[in-house]
């Protein structure tokens, strides 16, 4: 669904050196997060992928290797140093926990990426549910990200975000989904997949 780079218009990733790492979970969030840095990609950004904990999906797997032909790098650990992420990049893509996330998901090595993240001072975009947060309640001692793309639609933690900007991409969302779930999605200009809220 974050299939345009109308998907991350930060001031602060500047064409010159538009450098992104990508921080994926184990679960569908950071599937998501793959397909985000393949997309990335195809726009001219240069992500780079943080996996630590791959999934034995087929899909998560096929996506994996889809990014790997695309000649996307991935890191083989997360710098602990925060200011090495800062200088590195323009901005973080946080696709570590998302909707699906149970109880008890935030052992390692998820725990540990989250303290990083919490110290970075680059702007982080937060796919569907920011990392820590509760779905329904909200932040929790989570991250705080400057960006939040809400996929299909905003999720009750969203009542909560109080970073930048807030888009929604779910334009191509069913609408028997739509009516049962009484949903009100936003008009989306032209072609584009992705609204600002």
């Amino acid at each position: 669904p974050v299939s345009s780079r109308q998907a991350f218009p930060l001031p602060s990733l500047p064409r010159k050196q538009p450098t992104v790492l990508v921080v994926c979970g184990p679960a569908q969030n950071g599937a998501i997060g793959l397909v985000c840095a393949r997309h990335l990609r195809i726009f001219d950004y240069e992500p780079t992928i943080f996996y630590p904990k791959r999934s034995p999906d087929p899909l998560y797997r096929d996506f994996t290797t889809q990014c790997e032909k695309m000649d996307i790098p991935f890191l083989s650990y997360l710098p602990t140093e925060v200011q090495l992420i800062n200088d590195a990049y323009n901005a973080v893509v946080d696709a570590v926990l998302g909707a699906e996330v149970e109880a008890g998901e935030g052992r390692e090595p998820c725990a540990a990426i989250l303290a990083t993240l919490k110290h970075v001072r680059i702007p982080i975009v937060s796919l569907d549910v920011p990392s820590g947060w509760d779905v329904e309640a909200g932040s929790s001692g989570g991250i705080s990200p400057d960006v939040l793309v809400s996929l299909s639609a905003p999720k009750q933690c969203a009542r909560r975000f109080l970073g930048r900007q807030h888009f929604v991409a779910g334009r191509y969302l069913p609408y028997d989904v739509q009516k049962k779930f009484e949903l009100n999605p936003p008009k989306y200009p032209g072609t584009e997949c992705v609204v600002a809220l």
